[in-house]
């Protein structure tokens, strides 16, 4: 009952908007269409409920406020099942929130770090200069005179988000349950992603991680700058960060001004994700346009640096799957369907009892069309979302960590081409899969590889005799408990034949107790004495044979 008035709330904005044509032929949210009879009937005329009803989606979700917001944009991310026109409408959500104004950001900063405001900042702005969706950035100027961002979560955003989690976990088990699109949809699983993602985001202290590790894998780096954090004034609810001066990615008009090669740009920008994923394994997944700068200083016009904040979701995969994508994209490039078919049932994608020429033939049905345009008309992306939903087909398991890679590719691709239309991503991303399949098997890295291992290996010699015992031992045990259970299967055999003649025996008793019964009189078996007496002859000489 807690959550009721929050609830009351969702249903207004829901009928407001229209969005119970989103529950049409959904037999088993009847019972929620007719909770929102009351609210339909206040907003039935309403303009609010013109436009079409992804456009209607977003904007309730705007209303609905930060955490809506958030889950909208997550829920972007699932093209993998999610119809491509409602994702680009979601994508298109904007933090655009209110700052708060109470408690102060030097009160926060007390209660942090306690200790003045004053006695850390020589100069600290009171007004935010940008306000997202749980937190809100004020400039300021270190006493060292370094220049900063002070990042501050929004008081008591934990709470929101935990009630709203609640509700939403509701609603969600209720859809999914309840209906034919919540079995495609998944909600449960969103919603659950969605609450790792969101409480990530709530701790400054899981980001400025992020920030920090991201900066060193960039350390001294032409391509990509990311800012320093500034540890002894970081705290759960507050971070302080280096103030970077860049353009925004997507103001092409001022990139244009600065004379920044738009070309080398886009290009950069795909190297820098390739080089994420596969030589760092730790990759920034939430790479829209703004969190993206470019620098503007006039040296770095032809070979232009990108700038990278707000490391809050990252992303990261396992060796396996990092060795299934390159080797899946090669097998892309040129078009061997066969071997894309056999790496997903390698991998443990799909089951092991896919049929590989069944998989292999939907593969290519989904590629060959696309490989007859020029491969600059080819969208890179959304070829690789055509080949999941394919492979959702044979039972083929969502990976998050791949929603994220997905969701990001999406972002790279999308960014490169509004940079430069002309982007030709393939021939951008197959030199660089080339060169990374070359190291992985070179033998001089595989040497390198052994001698990594080799400390190692040298640490386990002294174990070494004891785990020979030990493999002994456990090899006469496996060899005890198989004579153990050759016996228990020749009495079990045994057994078997025992009950074999019982059967037979009880067989013949039936049928002398058929004949028996058959018999119509008593004179009749008066009649019939050598007969019954012959059978019961017959029948003692068999027992005696077979007990024997």
């Amino acid at each position: 009952m807690s959550h009721l008035p929050r609830l009351v709330k969702i249903l207004n904005v829901v009928s407001k908007y229209g969005l119970d044509e989103f529950l049409k032929q959904q037999a088993g949210l009847r019972w929620f269409r007719v909770l929102l009879l009351p609210y339909t009937s206040l907003w039935i005329f309403s303009k609010h409920r013109q436009g079409s009803k992804n456009e209607r989606l977003r904007l309730a979700m705007e209303e609905l406020g930060p955490i809506y917001i958030k889950f909208g944009q997550l829920l972007s991310t699932r093209r993998d099942f999610l119809d491509s026109d409602l994702a680009d409408e979601l994508q298109s959500l904007q933090d655009n929130v209110p700052p708060f104004k109470t408690p102060g950001i030097e009160e926060l900063i007390e209660q942090s770090l306690n200790t003045s405001s004053a006695e850390i900042f020589r100069e600290l702005e009171l007004e935010p200069f940008a306000s997202a969706s749980v937190a809100q950035v004020h400039k300021a100027t270190l006493l060292s005179g370094e220049e900063v961002v002070v990042k501050v979560v929004r008081p008591g955003i934990e709470k929101t988000v935990a009630d709203d989690i609640k509700l939403l976990k509701w609603l969600a088990a209720k859809v999914e349950t309840r209906t034919k699109i919540g079995k495609r949809l998944r909600p449960i699983e969103v919603v659950a992603d969605y609450e790792k993602v969101i409480f990530d985001e709530l701790n400054l202290q899981s980001e400025a991680a992020n920030t920090s590790q991201l900066h060193r894998n960039f350390e001294n780096s032409e391509k990509l700058y990311v800012p320093k954090v500034y540890w002894d004034f970081t705290r759960k609810n507050i971070l302080v960060m280096e103030r970077i001066h860049g353009i925004p990615v997507g103001d092409i008009d001022s990139l244009k001004e600065h004379n920044i090669n738009l070309k080398k740009l886009s290009e950069t920008g795909v190297e820098i994700f390739f080089t994420q994923v596969f030589e760092h394994n730790f990759f920034h997944a939430d790479m829209h346009p703004g969190n993206i700068f470019v620098n503007k200083e006039p040296e770095r016009n032809e070979n232009p640096q990108y700038i990278a904040i707000d490391c809050a979701i990252i992303g990261s995969l396992t060796k396996d799957d990092q060795e299934y994508l390159a080797r899946n994209l090669l097998a892309i490039f040129k078009r061997d369907y066969r071997k894309v078919a056999e790496l997903h049932v390698a991998c443990g994608w799909v089951p092991r009892d896919t049929k590989i020429h069944e998989f292999e033939s939907a593969m290519r049905s989904v590629c060959e069309p696309i490989f007859e345009k020029p491969l600059k008309d080819i969208s890179f992306a959304q070829l690789l979302i055509q080949l999941f939903r394919t492979a959702g087909r044979f039972n083929m398991e969502v990976q998050p960590s791949l929603v994220l890679l997905q969701k990001t590719l999406l972002n790279v691709e999308g960014l490169g081409r509004q940079l430069y239309p002309e982007l030709d991503l393939w021939t951008t991303a197959l030199p660089y899969l080339e060169n990374w399949n070359k190291q992985r098997l070179n033998p001089l890295n595989l040497l390198a590889k052994l001698q990594e291992n080799i400390p190692e290996w040298i640490e386990q010699l002294p174990q070494l005799p004891e785990l020979l015992i030990q493999a002994i031992g456990q090899t006469s045990q496996l060899g005890e408990i198989s004579r153990q259970l050759e016996l228990q299967r020749e009495e079990a055999a045994k057994e078997l034949a025992r009950q074999h003649r019982l059967s037979r025996n009880a067989g013949i008793v039936a049928v002398l107790l058929a004949l028996s019964l058959w018999v119509p009189s008593v004179s009749e078996a008066i009649t019939n004495i050598p007969v019954t007496s012959s059978a019961l002859g017959l029948l003692g000489v068999y027992l005696l044979y077979f007990r024997r």
